[in-house]
């Protein structure tokens, strides 16, 4: 690949999932000769089980105990995989830098008062005027601070307090597809010299009552014992394990990275996201289409990462496209071993791309019963969303020349 001054390269990873903190702990990962240990919770939410956040020193990246306290965990885990990435690319005290640089964040809607979620839930239970219900409770319960400390540019607002990212920054919600949208964004802005340098990433908290609500409300989350991503059809209800973590990646023209030194983990050629009605083969012909920008890479160097929901259905449609799409190519279910982390998670399957190819890593398969060893070390990587409801992204990574 010819290289040109507007490249869009990665040259930051922060990642925090419950593997481990830091790159370090998932390049082992990445490395291993055999599939990754699974790390579960699957009594504290029983019968759900859940990937939980490793053991934190959140003040190696958030000082002062007040910026801590004040921030809800969700927050905390963006905060601190921010600074993960600001570190390691080299801009953590660079003010001067940080005040010009890009940040594009994709974010839920912050935590929720779960004894008024319940209290709606009980008594939703015994009336059926429900509306009203609702309205009721919405009224008299709810705290006025408590829309203050849901908004979701508050995550933005804490990197900018706490790491003094000072550019521009944008918010965009929409569970999966808000992590499309933020690395799309990002991609386009450095490609066509709009900005040069970018921080872009997301996180989750999956140990949360309401969230596990939401996921089981429309019958998605799998309920009992864990299983790898595409051994689930077997397990009780829907196939999704949540999970969280944070993610975050520093992207920049190929030209500013090289003007100051940096280490390049990997170029990014492609990234679109889209959406549309799934039914009567609708999403075959999108993902296909997502596809194409991947058709000329080598199969036996090339790694999938597929950020799959594990949902039963969806789930085997998209990998039945990732099989007949692009054959031979080392295809990872990533959720199934940090779990689903809904608007993180494509910056998550672009950090493990990274990583990987940085690492030329032959990733052990993540189930070994769907997924065939690697012939080769990665050298070109392919990433892939697909919502729970609605939403499909894929970018296209390879190594540096």
């Amino acid at each position: 690949m010819s290289k040109a001054a507007n490249d869009v390269v990665i040259s930051g990873v922060g990642i925090v999932t419950c593997q481990g903190v830091g790159k370090d702990a998932h390049i082992a990962l990445l490395s291993a000769e055999s599939a990754p240990k699974a790390i579960v919770e699957t009594e504290k939410f029983k019968p759900y089980p859940v990937h939980p956040l490793p053991e934190i020193d959140w003040s190696q990246q958030i000082a002062k105990r007040g910026d801590q306290r004040q921030m809800e965990n969700w927050q905390r885990i963006g905060v601190f995989a921010a600074g993960l990435a600001l570190d390691d690319a080299g801009f953590k005290d660079n003010i001067e830098a940080c005040g010009t640089m890009d940040m594009i964040v994709a974010a839920g809607g912050g935590e929720r008062d779960i004894n008024v979620d319940t209290l709606i839930v009980d008594e939703g239970l015994r009336r059926n005027d429900r509306e009203l219900l609702l309205n009721e409770k919405l009224t008299t319960e709810l705290r006025p601070t408590l829309f203050l400390a849901q908004l979701s540019n508050l995550l933005a607002g804490n990197i900018s307090i706490v790491h003094k990212v000072t550019g521009s920054s944008r918010t965009f919600m929409g569970e999966e597809a808000s992590g499309v949208s933020a690395v799309e964004t990002a991609f386009w802005r450095i490609r066509s010299g709009e900005s040069t340098h970018a921080l872009v990433g997301g996180a989750f908290a999956a140990e949360r009552p309401d969230m596990i609500l939401l996921t089981e409300a429309i019958g998605a989350h799998t309920r009992g014992e864990w299983a790898p991503l595409w051994s689930r059809s077997g397990l009780d209800g829907g196939g999704m394990i949540t999970g969280s973590a944070g993610a975050f990646l520093v992207l920049e023209s190929r030209k500013h990275a090289e003007e100051r030194g940096a280490h390049i983990y990997a170029t990014i050629s492609a990234v679109e996201g889209d959406r549309g009605n799934r039914s009567a083969g609708n999403f075959e012909v999108r993902m296909e289409r997502l596809l194409k920008p991947a058709a000329e890479l080598p199969a036996e160097s090339t790694a999938i990462f597929s950020g799959s929901t594990g949902m039963h259905e969806i789930a085997a449609r998209e990998k039945a496209v990732l099989e007949h799409q692009l054959p031979g190519a080392a295809i990872r279910g990533f959720g199934g071993v940090s779990g689903h982390t809904i608007e993180a998670q494509f910056p998550l399957g672009l950090a493990l791309a990274a990583l990987a190819i940085d690492a030329n890593a032959k990733v052990p398969p993540f189930d070994a019963a769907h997924e065939a060893p690697m012939k080769a070390g990665t050298k070109a990587a392919v990433v892939t969303t697909v919502g729970h409801q609605r939403g499909e992204g894929v970018a296209v990574l390879s190594a540096e020349a």
